[in-house]
């Protein structure tokens, strides 16, 4: 489905926030700074920190930096999607997902971007050959790595991480898989993006990143969420397997009805 011919220049990278000051301005300088020519939307939730205001600063010292301001915090998914309609609406190419927090390196963006070219979305990857995590306890490793697993067998998906959250889209993969629908709001959010992509007939690639734990800040990572993950992914994995069961049987069922003389 990759339309070879289809622009891809003009880049806007999504940075949602939510008490992100000691970050906000360290990661938009070395986005600005791996490709110079990209955009960068912040999306925060009004943020108490004053990462907003932050963000307000930057924009109005470069032309590159925008600002969207919401409401409160209602979750990473929401975020996103009111970014990616807010660049959508102005005519971006290329939309990618970016964490504030220095863990998604914006030095890979090239390559994400290249790779782009013959592909619908292209995930930075921790765990495809040469991909790998810094600064992770094992539990938390094990948790992420098993939840990935759990997501293939679930859904049957090919992508290896598919909850991973540094992601380039084209626009026109993203106004062809509902975004409207999009049921996770936090970090199955991810998981629902890239099957929503593939049950629609988009490619995926995967290139290998190395993910580092932020240095500075609060994770916003917690049980409530890891739990919101799981429980979607195995409400969806039941949900395709008893339409794969049931279109089998149907299958056979027409079989043998063929098959009488």
């Amino acid at each position: 489905m990759t339309d070879p011919n289809a622009s891809l220049e003009r880049v806007l990278v999504i940075i949602p926030t939510y008490n992100e000051a000691e970050n906000v301005q360290p990661i938009t300088a070395r986005i600005r700074k791996a490709v110079p020519s990209a955009h960068i939307l912040v999306a925060d939730d009004n943020s108490p920190d004053g990462t907003g205001a932050l963000a307000d600063g930057l924009a109005a010292g470069d032309d590159h930096i925008h600002v969207l301001h919401r409401k409160g915090k209602e979750g990473l998914g929401a975020a996103y999607i009111a970014g990616f309609r807010w660049g959508l609406e102005q005519g971006y190419d290329v939309l990618v997902e970016h964490d504030a927090d220095g863990s998604h390196q914006p030095e890979y963006l090239p390559v994400m971007l290249e790779r782009l070219k013959t592909a619908d979305a292209v995930k930075g990857s921790r765990y495809v050959k040469g991909g790998s995590t810094k600064g992770w306890p094992f539990h938390r490793e094990l948790l992420s790595r098993g939840g990935n697993l759990w997501t293939r067998v679930m859904l049957g998906l090919s992508v290896k991480d598919a909850t991973g959250g540094f992601t380039a889209w084209r626009a026109a993969t993203l106004r062809g898989i509902d975004l409207a629908g999009v049921e996770a709001a936090g970090y199955g959010f991810q998981v629902d993006l890239v099957w929503r992509a593939l049950r629609n007939g988009f490619t995926v690639a995967e290139v290998p990143i190395e993910f580092i734990e932020r240095e500075y800040g609060t994770s916003k990572m917690s049980g409530k969420i890891v739990a919101e993950a799981m429980l979607l992914t195995t409400s969806w994995g039941l949900k395709h397997r008893f339409g794969q069961l049931s279109g089998l049987v149907k299958g056979r069922r027409a079989q043998k009805a063929g098959d009488r003389p």
